[in-house]
């Protein structure tokens, strides 16, 4: 084994380590050899692409949904003998490093993620073939963030628009002749990563019970194959309120700090796609639990989430009614 040490790095082009439709994607490959090497080919890729794999039991049967799509595919050769499979390029003994440079094509394209059952990636792979028995191969993902700046409402002026309108629903809940009713208000629909979130809770109690809020934040990750689909779910507790006395009222209203590492809310993926939304559940003992949902939509944040200053103050506007 005269290859010591073999790698690919990339250059970042900002301060978060992205890259975006259009930039350029420069780099090394690195190779380490302990003599004079001969290689019949020696190529560096640049790929993007999305797949998602899940699978069904169907009574005995067993079912594998697949799909996969492409988003660019580069390649450069770096070395290649000119006699196919002689053996005649060398590399000199000791560190060699080898650059290239690829452009992203400036096309709208998901940005990187991994879900339950598919993934979003974008990665650079070089390989190194001594001989058909002997090959070497490394590889490296690089971040990648879409352009779009809504990449789930490209052509929905009104839901862009949505994004800074107060959301809120209500719900009434009878157990026998007594009634709970609950109000929900948040103060918008679209919040960045890192960001607080204002949401106030309206309870009355009409009831011999007491009763207490719990809030949620609702991930739905939806896979699609052909013509196959499916869905996970995972609920978030973001906290409790207080218990609200039963003949009482109260109005409880928490501020929710969204996690500044959760991935952003897309729907530009034809296989997948990600939404949000914030659950306020009551607890009622002995009974079941009424809830309300609220779209949610999580944005990109600023490079640095953990610089933002909290959310002193919230105010709402009364519901109507």
């Amino acid at each position: 084994m005269t290859v010591k040490h073999f790698s690919v790095d990339y250059n970042k082009v900002n301060e978060r380590g992205t890259f975006s439709p259009g930039d350029i994607l420069s780099g090394r490959v690195t190779v380490v050899t302990s003599k004079e090497t001969r290689v019949q080919c020696f190529l560096v890729r640049a790929k993007g692409k999305a797949k998602v794999t899940w699978c069904e039991q169907d009574g005995r049967a067993k079912g594998v949904h697949s799909d996969k799509k492409k988003y660019f595919h580069f390649e450069h050769i770096i070395l290649q003998d000119k006699n196919k499979g002689d053996g005649s390029e060398i590399i000199g003994p000791g560190r060699n490093e080898y650059p290239f440079t690829f452009q992203i094509p400036n096309i709208d394209m998901p940005s990187s993620y991994e879900g339950k059952w598919g993934k979003i990636t974008y990665s650079l792979r070089a390989q190194l073939t001594q001989s058909i028995w002997l090959v070497h191969k490394t590889k490296t993902e690089f971040p990648f963030l879409t352009k779009s700046e809504f990449p789930f409402a490209s052509k929905s002026e009104m839901i862009i628009i949505g994004l800074k309108e107060q959301q809120y629903a209500t719900t009434i809940s009878f157990y026998g002749s007594e009634k709970v009713t609950m109000n929900v208000t948040s103060e918008k629909m679209g919040v960045k990563q890192g960001e607080a979130l204002g949401v106030s809770v309206e309870v009355l109690n009409d009831s011999a019970r007491s009763v207490a809020p719990r809030f949620y934040l609702c991930e739905k990750q939806t896979f699609a194959a052909q013509t196959k689909r499916t869905v996970h779910t995972n609920d978030i507790l973001f906290g409790e309120g207080d218990p609200v006395p039963a003949e009482a009222s109260r109005t409880i209203t928490k501020v929710l700090s969204i996690p500044p590492q959760l991935p952003p809310t897309f729907l530009n993926c034809r296989m997948m796609k990600l939404e949000y939304r914030l659950k306020v559940t009551l607890d009622v003992p002995l009974a079941r639990d009424p809830e309300i949902k609220l779209p949610l939509v999580i944005l990109l944040g600023s490079p640095k989430p953990h610089q933002q200053k909290p959310k002193r103050s919230i105010w709402f506007r009364k519901l109507p009614g």
